[in-house]
């Protein structure tokens, strides 16, 4: 990895939900894959069950994802309403790329087996994991420059996405990532008193 100017901190600070995304190239498409590669690798999860599944989808087959997520929702979202709807799915398409999230329910199971006393833990743990690799790329992409938002359209899309990408079967969709270059900037943000949400104990 090439080391960034930017702190750790700015990174932090400056991760926010970006919804104006452009399709215009920031960095190069490999710089992507070993920003995305890194972040799989190093994130931590439970009993090192590395049980994080990636699919980075890019041009059209962002595109593409876009699409299948405007069309199922169409079938369900009532016509006079549909327009709000369309109008966000071609925001999200309008980005570069987005990265799909899952957790590989196999490796799930195995745990499960091998270490029944925790068994209802490791589902819960699997989501933890996921978060932080959700946050971990999230950070890395705009401390590339990109925006991205989080979205969770699963499990509507699920089917459509297994069939497209052949996806696992044991691969369960968590969460979706669209990025690309900012076309507007965040949002204000409201912060509730720190001495409210955290408490400090010696």
């Amino acid at each position: 990895m090439t080391n960034n100017t930017k702190d750790f901190y700015t990174a932090i600070e400056e991760r926010r939900s970006i919804y104006g995304i452009s399709k215009e190239a920031v960095v190069s498409d490999e710089r992507i894959k070993e920003v995305i590669n890194h972040a799989v690798k190093h994130t931590p999860s439970s009993f090192n069950s590395q049980s994080a599944r990636v699919v980075v989808l890019l041009n059209e087959q962002h595109d593409k994802l876009w699409n299948i997520t405007k069309e199922t929702l169409r079938k369900i979202v009532p016509a006079d309403q549909f327009s709000s709807t369309e109008e966000k799915m071609n925001a999200f398409g309008s980005g570069y790329g987005t990265v799909l999230f899952f957790e590989d329910q196999e490796v799930i199971n195995s745990l499960q087996e091998q270490f029944a006393l925790y068994k209802d833990n490791f589902p819960i743990w699997s989501q933890h994991s996921s978060g932080m690799l959700q946050y971990v790329i999230w950070t890395s992409l705009e401390l590339e420059g990109f925006g991205a938002t989080l979205q969770h359209y699963n499990p509507l899309i699920d089917d459509e996405v297994r069939k497209e990408w052949d996806i696992p079967s044991s691969w369960k969709l968590i969460a979706q990532m669209p990025f690309g270059k900012p076309t507007a900037p965040a949002g204000d943000k409201e912060f509730k008193p720190l001495e409210e949400r955290v408490k400090f104990f010696k």
